[in-house]
């Protein structure tokens, strides 16, 4: 692999991990309503590593190829983020650190932790996108490693950066909230509002044109 575009490409993740998003969002208020964030963000890992598995198997580029189809998987994507969206809003007055972990069996709420973190960055069109326009720029012809491998092992350095950035992220939000109780709430419900927002964001973009492909007029006021 080329280390000069190796260098690049750790640089322009490492920016787009950095980057705030509905991964932070939830990688935080994971780690308020669970004793442990890490379920959360092996959830968010899981889900870019199906992501790599897709693009190297070539069937991201496949599915970027067929609007429709992605189309169909954002409306998707945002109706899961819309439903986190409001489950995480339902809790937010009663949100504390461990609240989850306390009620019932643990092992089976970091399990769910750690599906619903897969499903927020595995069923992302943004995050699939990303894979197939991003990482294809990086990977060199004349390397000596086959081409797929290279996507996978740039995929792959993705989702290092991206649970260092996550694990990060949650550590510190934890230390800072754990002195104030009462800002577990308000960041419970500003993540919350996120997802609800990107949700609603990603059928406004996606509905229209998809309805307009299947011949559904809209009235001219």
């Amino acid at each position: 692999m080329n280390p000069q575009l190796f260098s690049a490409f750790v640089l322009v993740a490492a920016a787009l991990a950095c980057t705030p998003g509905v991964d932070w969002a939830y990688s935080i208020t994971a780690g308020l309503r669970q004793r442990s964030f890490v379920p959360a963000v092996a959830g968010l890992c899981g889900g870019y590593i199906l992501h790599t598995l897709l693009m190297v198997g070539g069937i991201a580029a496949l599915l970027a190829g067929m609007p429709g189809v992605l189309g169909w998987i954002t409306v998707a994507g945002a109706a899961y983020l819309l439903w986190l969206g409001v489950s995480t809003l339902r809790s937010w007055r009663g949100a504390s650190f461990g609240l989850t972990a306390a009620v019932g069996n643990p092992a089976s709420n970091q399990f769910r932790t750690f599906l619903q973190g897969m499903g927020t960055s595995g069923i992302n069109p943004k995050g699939l996108l990303f894979f197939v326009a991003l990482v294809p720029q990086f990977v060199s012809p004349d390397a000596p490693l086959p081409m797929p491998v290279q996507s996978g092992l740039l995929g792959l350095t993705f989702v290092l950066l991206a649970a260092v950035v996550y694990t990060c992220v949650a550590l510190l939000a934890r230390k800072l909230l754990q002195s104030r109780p009462r800002a577990a709430g308000k960041i419970t419900l500003a993540s919350g509002i996120i997802m609800v927002a990107l949700g609603v964001a990603l059928l406004c973009e996606q509905l229209g044109p998809l309805l307009i492909s299947y011949g559904v007029r809209f009235p001219v006021q």
